[in-house]
């Protein structure tokens, strides 16, 4: 499997803001990425690419600003965690994106730089980052429940402002909670210190200081390759995924616990995972609020699965690429499936044995593809109207989809 998208554009911010220069393994290349690189090295990074997923990455001695503008697409990663960076920078940097852009979450993470004292134009995309003078011993609280990389951004970026950072978030749950512990993972092994309130598990403070240089290799992602797995799962067949590591951060892991509870069985090697569908999957009620991304392979596979499946937990995916939640919504209806859709997770009423072809719609939303390419395991027949907004993630999503369904 590619690298993981969360740990590949993490390292990039965290290299460029390193005291020396870093490499990088088995970095994920895909349309997320790419705009990562090349926004960081409108602020004055150097990354040179020393062959297939191996970067090198100098940081620059201070950020410059990116007047002529930083294209963000629609990776949230971008738009998120390079405006901290700007508000580092000499001179002013315009951010803008994709025509969806516009509508994702952005003002948590733009008022917790407003607080900071850096100036800001509007509260979504597209805006202007203007650096100001620094805060003294900011201590900064922003609502993250739209988007745990409001916090993630403002905590790589940290050790960096001359007084460190207290960031605490306020406001209704953070979801994918999992990213923001690999955020901090990740500053801890490049030396930063970071302290977690004892009283308070959504406040930490994050001391000044360097930001070590560290050499990396990337883990596989592992939600990208529960895709791969759901093939297995929703066909009673077998599929098995190298490269899966013993321990990780990542919250795709929570795949294998979703599946054996449907009935699949799911068997580790040193360095694999084998998913092994059942008959007949079953329904079962699942919160995904710690892994989102999830989301439509589990619903892809609750059409398979007898029985009522229920997901919760994720009214958050209404601001990911589009309204995931209504766009399953409105997919399965398209296969006669009875949905039930709420404010946070949807009641999908299995339809096992159904093998009637049905025209699928991507809404520019790489899970939504994936959505489709499981749905249509099962309906041979099956279209989607676009494919080629994978390259978000796994351009090579189409290649390694008929290499695994050929076999």
């Amino acid at each position: 499997m590619p690298g993981s998208k969360s740990e590949t554009n993490r390292a990039l911010v965290l290299s460029s803001l390193a005291c020396g220069p870093s490499t990088l393994t088995g970095a994920l290349e895909s349309r997320d990425c790419n705009l990562m690189v090349d926004a960081l090295r409108a602020l004055g990074t150097v990354v040179k690419e020393l062959g297939p997923g191996e970067l090198h990455v100098t940081p620059p001695d201070r950020f410059h600003g990116a007047p002529d503008g930083i294209d963000c697409g629609l990776a949230g990663t971008v738009m998120r965690f390079v405006p901290p960076l700007a508000a580092l920078a000499d001179a002013p940097t315009r951010f803008f994106g994709d025509p969806q852009a516009s509508t994702r979450p952005m003002s948590g993470l733009l008022d917790g730089l407003r607080q900071l004292g850096a100036r800001i134009d509007a509260d979504s995309l597209p805006f202007v980052v203007s650096p100001g003078p620094f805060v003294s011993n900011p201590d900064v609280a922003v609502d993250s429940s739209a988007s745990s990389q409001f916090l993630s951004a403002l905590l790589l970026v940290g050790a960096r402002l001359p007084s460190g950072l207290r960031l605490r978030h306020i406001g209704e749950s953070v979801p994918s909670r999992p990213h923001i512990e690999m955020t901090l993972a990740m500053l801890r092994s490049r030396g930063v210190l970071v302290d977690e309130d004892e009283t308070d598990a959504l406040s930490w403070r994050v001391h000044a200081g360097p930001i070590m240089p560290l050499d990396l290799r990337v883990e596989p992602d592992l939600t990208n390759a529960a895709v791969f797995l759901a093939a297995g799962a929703t066909t009673g067949g077998s599929v098995t995924v190298s490269g899966w590591p013993k321990s990780t951060l990542q919250p795709g892991e929570h795949f294998l616990n979703v599946v054996e509870r449907m009935g699949c069985a799911t068997a580790r090697g040193q360095e694999s995972v084998t998913v092994t569908g059942p008959d007949r999957l079953r329904g079962i009620d699942v919160d995904l609020h710690s892994a989102s991304e999830l989301t439509p392979v589990v619903a892809a596979l609750a059409v398979q699965a007898e029985g009522i499946t229920r997901i919760t937990g994720v009214a958050h995916i209404r601001g990911h690429e589009t309204d995931r939640l209504t766009a399953l919504t409105t997919e399965l209806r398209k296969m006669d499936v009875t949905v039930v859709e709420h404010h946070d997770g949807l009641e999908i009423m299995g339809r096992p044995g159904t093998r009637d072809p049905v025209a699928l719609s991507s809404y520019a939303d790489h899970r939504m593809v994936h959505f489709a390419a499981i749905i249509a395991l099962n309906r041979p027949g099956t279209t989607v109207d676009d494919t080629s907004c994978v390259s978000k993630t796994m351009p090579d999503f189409p290649r390694l989809w008929n290499c695994l369904v050929a076999a």
